[in-house]
């Protein structure tokens, strides 16, 4: 289906792309400085997974219509933005909850500390609903395909699991190591309520600059 010049071609380029930073990245490094080693894992994967939606419209054209009418792309810029945006009020509202908690009872723990499933569950919406990697999708795939070998969905679809695992792979990284950077400096006063404010913060910065963006 894919050469090996191609898939590796590909890889390295994805790997480029990824490492960059964006909007993904601050978000996965954020959430792994505020909360946690696994609790920015999660969010990672998430954000990785949620590529896989991206590559399942690219193979069937939705993301054509969607770059072609100005209407469809506003209302998805719009719902991303606002979602970042109460991604980001929230951990504001919550800032500094984590250390609180920790001398508390067990139902403030656990008011404050999220699922699992619920991180990844953010990190794929939130990178689901960005029309922006809609757009990149659509734009970046197809450079790698070769029409004479045929199957070009299948191109497409095998192009777009590679990226999703590599991102996967640099994502999970990128959390682990803000988790550790983020206990490091949970350990000194107040560096907890700083990390959820500055967190909170790149989220909103970054939904707005999604909803302003032309």
């Amino acid at each position: 289906m894919l050469t090996l010049d191609q898939a590796l071609g590909f890889l390295l380029a994805a790997l480029l792309i990824t490492a960059t930073p964006g909007p993904d990245n601050l978000m996965v490094l954020g959430m792994g400085m505020s909360r946690g080693r696994r609790q920015g894992i999660a969010f990672g994967l998430g954000c990785a997974i949620g590529c896989l939606s991206h590559t399942l419209l690219a193979v069937v054209g939705v993301s054509a219509l969607v770059a072609a009418s100005p209407t469809a792309f506003t209302l998805l810029k719009w719902a991303g933005g606002g979602y970042l945006i109460w991604l980001g009020a929230q951990a504001l509202r919550h800032a500094g909850g984590a250390q609180g908690a920790g001398m508390g009872s067990a139902a403030a723990r656990a008011a404050v500390v999220q699922p699992l499933r619920t991180l990844f569950a953010k990190g794929l919406f939130a990178n689901a609903i960005n029309p922006k990697v809609v757009l990149f999708f659509l734009s970046f795939l197809p450079q790698f395909v070769e029409p004479a070998r045929g199957a070009v969905g299948l191109q497409l679809g095998a192009l777009g699991m590679i990226f999703t695992l590599q991102a996967a792979l640099l994502f999970g990284a990128l959390g682990w190591f803000a988790g550790s950077v983020g206990a490091w400096l949970n350990r000194r006063p107040r560096a907890g309520l700083w990390l959820d404010r500055a967190a909170g913060t790149v989220f909103i910065g970054l939904g707005l600059r999604m909803v302003t963006a032309r």
